[in-house]
């Protein structure tokens, strides 16, 4: 079972730079607003939408403690992406089941500054390692857009197995978009001892 959130993780691949996953903290609104206001016509295309076209308005304070709340009970591991110091994007483990399933899927997003660089890639395994270590759970999976040659690029270096794709499967632009599968469970991990070690370079 792994620790009770919060849970900061630090990424030691043998690489350079520095990448440490943590919490969002009061001090990050800044870095944090300014990044996404940066990145959101990069995102624009990856991003779920509400399918009503309304959605929720939520203050920066709002969002970290609805991450909190939901990392606290157990649903979620919503982690910054800490670059050198400095904040790249985010990547989070969610729809974290227990029981008869231990299961999660993953989901990420970085600055257009730090794209292209194996960042995402390397933040990914850290939190497949720690999902299939301390947590303890079996699979983990990611869903994306076949057209996402990026996150593509992602789950193929991290090794995920290809699963087929899900027909209209999350609303994006304003329509519901198809999505291909990419998944590990723990057997595919057997005699290798860390993902993040394993990932192919980018």
């Amino acid at each position: 079972m792994s620790k009770r959130w919060p849970v900061s993780l630090v990424v030691n691949d043998g690489r350079t730079p520095r990448i440490v996953l943590r919490p969002l903290g009061r001090r990050d609104r800044a870095a944090w607003e300014r990044l996404r206001r940066e990145s959101a016509e990069y995102l624009a295309r990856w991003e779920p939408t509400p399918p009503d076209g309304v959605g929720n308005r939520v203050t920066y304070s709002g969002y970290v403690r609805a991450m909190n709340d939901e990392a606290r009970a157990g649903t979620t591991l919503p982690f910054a992406i800490e670059v050198d110091g400095h904040l790249a994007g985010q990547v989070h483990l969610f729809g974290i089941t227990r029981g008869s399933l231990m299961s999660a899927a993953a989901g990420y997003w970085i600055g257009p500054e730090y794209a292209g660089q194996g960042l995402t890639t390397r933040a990914l395994a850290e939190v497949c390692d720690y999902a299939f270590g301390p947590m303890g759970l079996h699979r983990v999976e990611v869903n994306v857009r076949p057209e996402n040659a990026a996150s593509l690029a992602v789950v193929a270096h991290v090794r995920m197995r290809d699963e087929g794709v899900r027909e209209r499967y999350m609303h994006i632009e304003g329509r519901w978009c198809d999505h291909r599968t990419f998944a590990l469970t723990v057997e595919e991990l057997e005699g290798r001892r860390t993902i993040s070690r394993w990932v192919e370079s980018p």
